[in-house]
């Protein structure tokens, strides 16, 4: 058996058919993609696992933790290992905050969704991503700035949405006076 904490098995061997090469670098559909506040555009984690499961099938890839979970102060971290059909893909940390010991496990989780992530860079997932011309594009046609309100503390300040899309709370339109 291998030992996928540390295993390299398999890199970089063969490439995948152009079937899946054509799955795994396919244009974002541009209403998948979403935007943080502070203007960081991403590809929520779910949608990156449905692309691996067209690609490679359900049960045909997996991510193999090559270390134990480091706890931090309000941040986990976690190094993980893409797997798939018993081959070594890629390998990233993933990291996630944490708030109380309480929500420990699901930053453990979150954790692990970020460095899937992560990985999925190495297959070309997403990759325009990390492109700046697409991504000032895709600000400008998709998404604006506005003017928000916190709903407990009354604070105003400016955030990115999609067009169309209201804040999400704890922020209300803030409106004009």
């Amino acid at each position: 058996a291998i030992d996928w904490s540390s295993s390299f098995h398999g890199l970089s061997t063969t490439p995948f058919s152009p079937e899946t090469a054509a799955i795994l670098m396919e244009t974002l559909n541009p209403l998948d993609i979403e935007i943080k506040p502070d203007g960081i555009i991403y590809l929520p984690e779910i949608k990156y696992r449905r692309i691996l499961n067209r690609a490679f099938g359900p049960g045909g890839w997996g991510l193999a933790p090559r270390g134990e979970l480091t706890v931090g102060d309000k941040v986990v971290t976690r190094e993980y290992a893409l797997v798939v059909h018993g081959r070594f893909i890629a390998q990233a940390r993933g990291e996630c905050q944490y708030f109380s010991d309480e929500t420990i496990p699901t930053a453990g989780e979150g954790c692990k969704s970020n460095a899937l992530l992560r990985c999925c860079k190495d297959l070309g997932i997403a990759s325009e991503l990390w492109d700046p011309r697409f991504i000032r594009e895709f600000k400008k046609t998709s998404c604006h700035e506005i003017w928000v309100e916190h709903v407990v503390t009354k604070k105003r300040r400016q955030v990115w949405v999609r067009k169309g899309d209201d804040p999400a709370y704890p922020y209300q339109k803030a409106g004009m006076k």
